[in-house]
């Protein structure tokens, strides 16, 4: 058995620069993980069969299945029949731009390889996270990242000013495929450069960019309300991470981040939870 925690991610600025001739689209992100995090016990046992549990919750499509898929996919690079069990507890909300599933990919695949001893190479384990997801390469990767390419290209970023981030959720599942099928392409390939990192707080809200706001806000209005909300509230920016639907604001004071949230909580029914970059 391994017990293993899986974070949460933001995307601090998510470029859309072009569509790829194979079909996806070319990105220039600047994604940061955060202290919100899944919790998976994976054991090996008898057989070979892969069980996923997540107890008292009812996964989004595709939110199990992607890590059934990624121990099999594992078992299948190494070439060994061997049973897992996956038990999964859930805290990052699902289809909510938090990047869970891929986060729960990663994990499964670094459990794995300890649990079996197979010992496969970083770069072994990101070219397997590759083909489960875009975003599952960056939690492989583990540190502040600037993102390129379909997401899976990779430069350090330094970690960021001391901030606290107000996490808001309306409770709404995005599809990523819809965004994105959505998407009028709005920006020229020179936007692929590496941003500079900013002295404090004001010059990171300077960077804060999500090109697919526009289309998950022109279905979900409550978004931008909620955006709004924060910033009135008292924070220095705010913005959808990644395909939605959940918001960020960003704080300089851990207690207003808190008075906030608690605040939401109380006159809302949306999930709220106050993170810090990892």
């Amino acid at each position: 058995m391994k017990t293993v925690f899986a974070p949460a991610k933001v995307n601090l600025c998510l470029h859309v620069l072009g569509k790829r001739t194979d079909g996806y689209h070319e990105l220039a992100m600047l994604m940061q993980r955060v202290d919100l995090f899944d919790r998976l016990d994976i054991e090996l046992v008898a057989g070979r069969d892969i069980g996923v549990f997540c107890p008292g919750l009812v996964l989004a499509d595709g939110e199990q299945n992607i890590v059934e898929k990624a121990a099999r996919m594992f078992l299948d690079y190494v070439d060994m029949c061997q049973g897992v069990s996956i038990t999964m507890t859930k805290h990052i909300p699902v289809a909510a731009g938090l990047g869970g599933g891929s986060s729960n990919a990663a994990a499964v695949l670094e459990a794995l390889d300890e649990l079996l001893e197979t010992g496969l190479s970083r770069t072994e384990l990101t070219e397997l996270g590759s083909r489960l997801g875009a975003d599952v390469p960056f939690f492989i990767y583990k540190k502040t990242a600037w993102a390129t390419g379909t997401g899976g290209q990779f430069e350090a970023w330094p970690g960021l000013p001391p901030i606290w981030l107000v996490l808001v959720n309306p409770g709404i599942a995005v599809s990523t495929a819809w965004v994105f099928r959505n998407l009028g392409l709005t920006h020229p390939w020179s936007m692929a450069r590496i941003p500079r990192f900013p002295e404090g707080t004001s010059g990171l809200v300077c960077l804060l960019n999500n090109d697919l706001e526009v289309v998950t806000c022109q279905r979900y209005p409550v978004i931008m309300a909620i955006k709004e909300r924060l910033v009135v509230s008292g924070a220095a920016g705010a913005l959808m991470t990644g395909s939605g639907s959940t918001v960020f604001g960003l704080f300089d004071e851990r207690s207003r981040a808190v008075a906030v949230a608690q605040s939401l909580s109380q006159e809302t029914n949306w999930w709220v939870e106050v993170v810090s970059p990892l």
